[in-house]
């Protein structure tokens, strides 16, 4: 199988578990238990590298978005957005999986990040738009569970491609 078919499978592949994540749980608790769709990003972006976790994304939060056809708009952008920030911080922290020599450190920051980054910026949207009422007790449960919820994907994604596939190329 050439390398771009394989590439665009495990892409699909993980951007469709990325939905499965996503669906299972009713909103707000899917902002809360994210670790999921952050492990299935932080692996796109390790396995595929250079933008595989927005390609992981684009895919998830296109199959969520026609789900959830009254919040597309914003479930296709967040996605997006998510999968590039895990791209941007996996690049920025050196967690690139290519040289072989990835820090644990790397990939957590990475991760963590991101999750917090993107749980701020969708749910104050969502706040701005009037889609969420402005909650404190809730918004703070949320930024901490996701934060929480990053950093132990950032740590099972550098675990899980340590042992299991750091040896696969795609």
């Amino acid at each position: 199988m050439p390398a771009n078919a394989r590439r665009i499978a495990l892409a699909t592949l993980l951007g469709v578990l990325v939905f499965l994540s996503k669906v299972i749980l009713p909103s707000p608790l899917d902002k809360m238990f994210i670790l999921p769709q952050a492990l299935l990003l932080a692996l796109g972006g390790l396995l595929l590298r250079r933008m595989g976790a927005t390609y992981v994304a684009t895919i998830g939060g296109a199959v969520t978005a026609m789900w959830r056809p009254e919040f597309a708009l914003f479930t296709f952008g967040f996605a997006v957005l998510y999968g590039f920030f895990v791209d941007l911080f996996i690049f920025t922290f050196k967690a690139d999986a290519a040289k072989g020599d990835m820090k644990p450190r790397g990939v957590v920051i990475a991760i963590t990040l991101s999750t917090a980054l993107i749980g701020i910026l969708s749910f104050y949207t969502s706040v701005l738009f009037g889609l969420l009422p402005r909650n404190p007790p809730v918004e703070v449960v949320i930024l901490i569970a996701g934060t929480l919820n990053g950093a132990v994907a950032g740590y099972l994604a550098y675990i899980i491609w340590k042992r299991y596939l750091k040896n696969i190329k795609f």
